[in-house]
Protein backbone atom coordinates (compact mmCIF):
# COMPACT_ATOMS: atom_id res chain seq x y z
CA UNK A 1 0.00 0.00 0.00
CA UNK A 2 3.18 2.19 0.88
CA UNK A 3 4.76 1.70 -2.10
CA UNK A 4 1.33 2.61 -4.48
CA UNK A 5 0.79 5.62 -2.44
CA UNK A 6 4.57 6.36 -2.95
CA UNK A 7 4.21 5.57 -7.15
CA UNK A 8 0.99 7.80 -7.19
CA UNK A 9 2.77 10.80 -5.62
CA UNK A 10 5.70 10.38 -8.14
CA UNK A 11 3.54 10.40 -10.34
CA UNK A 12 1.32 13.58 -9.34
CA UNK A 13 4.82 15.78 -9.08
CA UNK A 14 6.09 14.28 -12.44
CA UNK A 15 2.70 15.64 -13.76
CA UNK A 16 2.83 19.27 -11.79
CA UNK A 17 6.83 19.71 -13.71
CA UNK A 18 5.30 19.88 -17.13
CA UNK A 19 2.45 21.86 -15.84
CA UNK A 20 4.20 24.79 -15.58
CA UNK A 21 2.55 26.84 -18.52
CA UNK A 22 0.50 29.74 -19.89
CA UNK A 23 -2.91 29.47 -19.36
CA UNK A 24 -3.63 30.04 -23.34
CA UNK A 25 -1.06 26.89 -24.09
CA UNK A 26 -2.57 23.68 -25.37
CA UNK A 27 -1.89 20.59 -23.20
CA UNK A 28 -2.45 17.22 -24.37
CA UNK A 29 -1.21 14.03 -21.97
CA UNK A 30 -1.12 10.68 -23.46
CA UNK A 31 -1.12 8.08 -20.66
CA UNK A 32 0.48 4.43 -21.44
CA UNK A 33 -0.15 1.37 -19.58
CA UNK A 34 3.56 1.59 -18.41
CA UNK A 35 6.73 4.02 -18.93
CA UNK A 36 8.91 0.85 -18.38
CA UNK A 37 7.87 -0.92 -21.84
CA UNK A 38 10.45 -0.28 -24.51
CA UNK A 39 7.09 -0.12 -26.98
CA UNK A 40 5.75 3.24 -24.96
CA UNK A 41 9.48 4.44 -24.31
CA UNK A 42 9.47 4.47 -28.33
CA UNK A 43 5.33 5.72 -28.32
CA UNK A 44 7.25 8.63 -26.10
CA UNK A 45 9.30 9.72 -29.19
CA UNK A 46 6.48 10.26 -31.40
CA UNK A 47 4.78 12.65 -28.46
CA UNK A 48 7.56 14.32 -28.11
CA UNK A 49 8.48 14.99 -32.04
CA UNK A 50 4.68 15.80 -32.49
CA UNK A 51 5.31 18.39 -29.85
CA UNK A 52 7.87 19.92 -31.22
CA UNK A 53 6.38 19.76 -34.56
CA UNK A 54 3.48 21.53 -33.82
CA UNK A 55 4.11 23.39 -30.55
CA UNK A 56 1.37 22.11 -28.16
CA UNK A 57 2.96 20.65 -24.67
CA UNK A 58 2.51 16.91 -25.63
CA UNK A 59 3.73 15.00 -22.74
CA UNK A 60 3.41 11.05 -21.94
CA UNK A 61 2.69 9.61 -18.59
CA UNK A 62 2.00 6.22 -16.82
CA UNK A 63 2.46 3.58 -14.23
CA UNK A 64 5.91 2.33 -13.81
CA UNK A 65 4.48 -1.45 -14.55
CA UNK A 66 1.68 -2.87 -16.23
CA UNK A 67 -1.13 -2.64 -13.54
CA UNK A 68 -4.38 -1.64 -13.87
CA UNK A 69 -4.97 -0.05 -10.77
CA UNK A 70 -1.72 2.22 -11.30
CA UNK A 71 -2.84 3.27 -14.67
CA UNK A 72 -6.22 4.61 -13.39
CA UNK A 73 -4.17 6.82 -10.69
CA UNK A 74 -1.82 7.85 -13.87
CA UNK A 75 -5.04 8.85 -15.64
CA UNK A 76 -6.82 10.67 -12.47
CA UNK A 77 -3.88 12.49 -11.71
CA UNK A 78 -3.56 13.81 -15.34
CA UNK A 79 -7.19 14.79 -15.50
CA UNK A 80 -6.59 16.91 -12.92
CA UNK A 81 -4.11 18.97 -14.92
CA UNK A 82 -7.04 20.00 -17.21
CA UNK A 83 -5.58 19.05 -20.30
CA UNK A 84 -7.25 20.11 -23.42
CA UNK A 85 -6.77 16.79 -24.46
CA UNK A 86 -6.36 12.87 -23.11
CA UNK A 87 -4.75 9.79 -25.78
CA UNK A 88 -4.86 7.12 -23.58
CA UNK A 89 -3.48 3.55 -24.52
CA UNK A 90 -5.55 1.29 -21.61
CA UNK A 91 -4.02 -1.80 -20.39
CA UNK A 92 -8.28 -2.72 -19.28
CA UNK A 93 -10.32 -0.49 -20.92
CA UNK A 94 -13.12 -0.79 -18.18
CA UNK A 95 -11.30 -0.03 -15.58
CA UNK A 96 -11.07 3.37 -16.98
CA UNK A 97 -14.59 4.35 -18.29
CA UNK A 98 -15.61 5.94 -15.43
CA UNK A 99 -12.62 8.16 -15.47
CA UNK A 100 -12.73 9.41 -19.15
CA UNK A 101 -16.63 10.10 -18.78
CA UNK A 102 -15.64 12.26 -16.37
CA UNK A 103 -13.00 13.68 -18.67
CA UNK A 104 -15.32 14.00 -21.63
CA UNK A 105 -17.78 15.62 -19.34
CA UNK A 106 -15.15 18.50 -18.37
CA UNK A 107 -14.70 19.04 -22.43
CA UNK A 108 -11.22 16.94 -22.91
CA UNK A 109 -10.66 15.81 -25.86
CA UNK A 110 -10.56 11.83 -25.59
CA UNK A 111 -8.62 9.61 -27.94
CA UNK A 112 -7.70 6.24 -26.98
CA UNK A 113 -5.75 3.28 -28.78
CA UNK A 114 -5.94 -0.41 -28.57
CA UNK A 115 -9.64 -0.42 -27.54
CA UNK A 116 -11.84 -0.08 -30.70
CA UNK A 117 -14.78 -0.95 -28.42
CA UNK A 118 -14.45 1.83 -26.19
CA UNK A 119 -17.55 4.44 -25.15
CA UNK A 120 -16.51 7.19 -23.47
CA UNK A 121 -13.99 8.65 -26.49
CA UNK A 122 -14.33 10.77 -29.43
CA UNK A 123 -12.10 8.51 -31.22
CA UNK A 124 -10.11 5.21 -30.92
CA UNK A 125 -6.99 4.85 -33.40
CA UNK A 126 -6.18 1.21 -34.72
CA UNK A 127 -2.74 0.57 -36.55
CA UNK A 128 -4.61 -1.17 -38.83
CA UNK A 129 -7.94 -3.77 -38.67
CA UNK A 130 -7.68 -6.18 -36.09
CA UNK A 131 -9.63 -9.00 -37.57
CA UNK A 132 -7.32 -8.55 -41.06
CA UNK A 133 -4.05 -9.07 -38.35
CA UNK A 134 -5.35 -11.58 -36.60
CA UNK A 135 -5.83 -13.47 -40.18
CA UNK A 136 -2.16 -12.16 -41.61
CA UNK A 137 -0.21 -14.03 -38.13
CA UNK A 138 -2.30 -17.26 -38.35
CA UNK A 139 -1.09 -17.76 -42.19
CA UNK A 140 2.52 -16.87 -41.43
CA UNK A 141 2.29 -19.17 -38.86
CA UNK A 142 0.13 -21.94 -40.77
CA UNK A 143 2.92 -21.45 -43.33
CA UNK A 144 5.43 -22.10 -41.24
CA UNK A 145 3.65 -24.82 -39.74
CA UNK A 146 3.28 -26.74 -43.60
CA UNK A 147 -0.73 -25.99 -41.88
CA UNK A 148 -0.88 -28.84 -40.06
CA UNK A 149 -0.59 -29.90 -36.03
CA UNK A 150 -1.03 -28.29 -32.88
CA UNK A 151 -0.65 -24.61 -31.61
CA UNK A 152 -1.53 -22.04 -28.81
CA UNK A 153 -2.18 -18.61 -28.87
CA UNK A 154 -1.46 -15.91 -25.98
CA UNK A 155 -3.32 -12.42 -25.34
CA UNK A 156 -2.26 -9.68 -22.68
CA UNK A 157 -5.74 -10.60 -20.58
CA UNK A 158 -8.94 -11.62 -21.16
CA UNK A 159 -9.98 -7.84 -21.22
CA UNK A 160 -7.49 -6.62 -23.74
CA UNK A 161 -9.50 -5.97 -26.50
CA UNK A 162 -7.79 -6.07 -29.74
CA UNK A 163 -5.57 -8.59 -28.51
CA UNK A 164 -8.68 -10.80 -28.09
CA UNK A 165 -9.80 -9.55 -31.93
CA UNK A 166 -6.54 -10.60 -33.07
CA UNK A 167 -6.66 -14.08 -31.82
CA UNK A 168 -10.50 -14.83 -32.43
CA UNK A 169 -9.88 -13.96 -36.00
CA UNK A 170 -6.90 -16.25 -35.90
CA UNK A 171 -8.63 -18.80 -34.65
CA UNK A 172 -11.85 -18.75 -37.25
CA UNK A 173 -9.18 -18.67 -40.16
CA UNK A 174 -7.95 -21.55 -39.14
CA UNK A 175 -10.82 -23.48 -38.49
CA UNK A 176 -12.27 -22.44 -41.45
CA UNK A 177 -8.92 -22.77 -44.12
CA UNK A 178 -6.84 -25.22 -42.32
CA UNK A 179 -8.29 -28.38 -40.46
CA UNK A 180 -5.41 -30.37 -40.17
CA UNK A 181 -4.45 -27.76 -37.02
CA UNK A 182 -5.70 -27.82 -33.91
CA UNK A 183 -5.73 -25.04 -30.88
CA UNK A 184 -4.68 -26.68 -27.98
CA UNK A 185 -6.14 -25.21 -24.19
CA UNK A 186 -7.67 -21.67 -24.12
CA UNK A 187 -6.21 -18.17 -24.12
CA UNK A 188 -3.11 -18.49 -22.18
CA UNK A 189 -3.20 -14.96 -20.51
CA UNK A 190 0.37 -13.12 -20.00
CA UNK A 191 -0.24 -10.27 -18.41
CA UNK A 192 2.77 -8.44 -19.85
CA UNK A 193 4.81 -10.18 -18.17
CA UNK A 194 8.11 -11.91 -19.74
CA UNK A 195 8.31 -14.29 -17.27
CA UNK A 196 4.64 -15.49 -17.14
CA UNK A 197 5.10 -16.18 -20.78
CA UNK A 198 8.14 -18.18 -20.30
CA UNK A 199 6.32 -20.35 -17.69
CA UNK A 200 3.22 -21.27 -19.46
CA UNK A 201 5.44 -22.29 -22.63
CA UNK A 202 7.45 -24.50 -20.20
CA UNK A 203 3.91 -25.91 -19.63
CA UNK A 204 2.24 -26.34 -22.86
CA UNK A 205 5.95 -27.68 -24.04
CA UNK A 206 5.02 -30.59 -21.20
CA UNK A 207 1.65 -31.01 -21.84
CA UNK A 208 1.81 -30.92 -25.80
CA UNK A 209 4.91 -32.44 -26.65
CA UNK A 210 3.66 -32.23 -30.38
CA UNK A 211 3.40 -28.62 -30.30
CA UNK A 212 4.69 -26.86 -33.66
CA UNK A 213 2.91 -23.49 -33.02
CA UNK A 214 3.20 -20.43 -30.88
CA UNK A 215 0.28 -17.02 -31.75
CA UNK A 216 1.30 -14.12 -29.34
CA UNK A 217 -0.31 -10.79 -28.67
CA UNK A 218 1.56 -8.59 -25.83
CA UNK A 219 5.13 -7.66 -27.07
CA UNK A 220 6.59 -9.70 -24.16
CA UNK A 221 4.74 -13.31 -25.55
CA UNK A 222 7.19 -14.19 -28.15
CA UNK A 223 10.41 -13.32 -25.96
CA UNK A 224 8.86 -15.41 -22.89
CA UNK A 225 7.67 -18.19 -25.37
CA UNK A 226 10.78 -17.83 -27.65
CA UNK A 227 13.28 -18.15 -24.22
CA UNK A 228 10.89 -21.67 -23.01
CA UNK A 229 11.26 -23.14 -26.47
CA UNK A 230 15.09 -22.28 -26.75
CA UNK A 231 15.71 -23.76 -23.34
CA UNK A 232 14.19 -26.73 -24.53
CA UNK A 233 16.28 -27.32 -27.60
CA UNK A 234 13.51 -27.01 -29.73
CA UNK A 235 14.51 -23.61 -31.84
CA UNK A 236 13.75 -24.07 -35.28
CA UNK A 237 11.07 -27.41 -34.36
CA UNK A 238 7.87 -24.64 -33.62
CA UNK A 239 6.68 -21.78 -35.54
CA UNK A 240 6.95 -18.57 -33.07
CA UNK A 241 4.81 -15.63 -34.54
CA UNK A 242 2.92 -12.89 -32.71
CA UNK A 243 3.43 -8.80 -31.89
CA UNK A 244 6.88 -7.74 -30.54
CA UNK A 245 9.19 -5.05 -31.80
CA UNK A 246 13.27 -5.63 -32.35
CA UNK A 247 14.15 -4.09 -29.11
CA UNK A 248 12.62 -7.17 -27.46
CA UNK A 249 13.16 -9.84 -30.04
CA UNK A 250 15.55 -9.01 -32.11
CA UNK A 251 18.25 -11.82 -30.94
CA UNK A 252 15.50 -14.21 -30.84
CA UNK A 253 14.46 -13.68 -34.39
CA UNK A 254 18.36 -13.78 -35.90
CA UNK A 255 18.62 -16.85 -34.19
CA UNK A 256 15.68 -18.83 -35.69
CA UNK A 257 14.27 -18.85 -32.56
CA UNK A 258 10.90 -16.59 -33.20
CA UNK A 259 10.03 -16.83 -36.68
CA UNK A 260 8.45 -13.13 -37.18
CA UNK A 261 7.42 -10.71 -35.18
CA UNK A 262 5.11 -7.83 -36.85
CA UNK A 263 4.07 -4.58 -35.00
CA UNK A 264 3.42 -0.93 -35.81
CA UNK A 265 5.21 1.94 -34.86
CA UNK A 266 4.35 2.90 -31.59
CA UNK A 267 5.58 6.58 -32.67
CA UNK A 268 3.48 7.12 -35.36
CA UNK A 269 0.55 5.80 -33.27
CA UNK A 270 1.51 8.47 -30.75
CA UNK A 271 1.92 11.08 -33.03
CA UNK A 272 -1.51 10.03 -35.00
CA UNK A 273 -3.16 10.12 -31.98
CA UNK A 274 -1.91 13.67 -31.11
CA UNK A 275 -2.75 14.90 -34.89
CA UNK A 276 -6.72 13.89 -34.28
CA UNK A 277 -6.93 15.67 -31.45
CA UNK A 278 -5.47 18.59 -32.56
CA UNK A 279 -7.34 18.51 -35.73
CA UNK A 280 -10.66 18.21 -33.55
CA UNK A 281 -9.01 20.99 -31.17
CA UNK A 282 -9.40 23.23 -34.07
CA UNK A 283 -12.91 22.47 -34.79
CA UNK A 284 -11.74 20.22 -37.92
CA UNK A 285 -14.12 17.19 -38.82
CA UNK A 286 -12.65 13.98 -39.02
CA UNK A 287 -13.51 12.40 -42.74
CA UNK A 288 -12.90 8.42 -44.10
CA UNK A 289 -9.73 8.70 -46.15
CA UNK A 290 -7.91 11.73 -44.56
CA UNK A 291 -4.65 11.59 -44.63
CA UNK A 292 -3.19 12.34 -41.27
CA UNK A 293 0.21 13.55 -41.99
CA UNK A 294 1.60 10.37 -40.66
CA UNK A 295 3.06 7.51 -42.14
CA UNK A 296 0.85 4.67 -42.43
CA UNK A 297 -2.03 6.89 -41.66
CA UNK A 298 -2.20 8.32 -44.76
CA UNK A 299 -5.72 7.62 -45.98
CA UNK A 300 -7.44 6.27 -42.71
CA UNK A 301 -10.60 4.19 -42.85
CA UNK A 302 -13.03 5.47 -40.31
CA UNK A 303 -15.76 3.31 -38.79
CA UNK A 304 -18.13 4.65 -36.54
CA UNK A 305 -15.36 6.23 -33.56
CA UNK A 306 -12.74 4.03 -34.46
CA UNK A 307 -9.88 5.09 -37.48
CA UNK A 308 -8.01 2.45 -38.74
CA UNK A 309 -4.73 3.12 -40.40
CA UNK A 310 -2.29 0.56 -42.48
CA UNK A 311 0.47 0.48 -40.45
CA UNK A 312 1.79 -2.97 -40.03
CA UNK A 313 4.93 -4.18 -40.42
CA UNK A 314 6.48 -8.05 -41.07
CA UNK A 315 10.20 -8.17 -39.81
CA UNK A 316 12.18 -11.99 -40.05
CA UNK A 317 16.13 -12.97 -39.93
CA UNK A 318 16.18 -11.11 -43.36
CA UNK A 319 14.61 -7.51 -42.12
CA UNK A 320 15.05 -6.97 -38.91
CA UNK A 321 18.33 -5.47 -38.93
CA UNK A 322 16.33 -1.97 -41.14
CA UNK A 323 14.59 -1.46 -37.53
CA UNK A 324 15.32 -0.04 -34.29
CA UNK A 325 12.74 0.68 -32.15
Amino acid sequence: MKRSLILAGLISLSLCAFNAQAADDQLFITVVKSTGFNWFKRMEVGVKEFASETGVNAVQVGPSKADSAMQLQSLEDAIAQKPQALLVVPLEAQALESSLKKAKSRDMIVITHEAADIENADYDVEAFDNAAYGRHLMEEMAKRMNYEGQYAVFVGSLTQTTHNAWVDAAIALQKEKYPKMELVGTKNESFDDVGKAYQITKDLLKTYPNLKGIQGSDALDVVGAGQAVEEAGLAGKLSIVGTSIPSYASDLVKNDVVSLITCWDPALAGKAMNQIALLISQGKEITDGMDLGVPGYENIRLDGKVIYGSAWLDMDKANIDQYDF
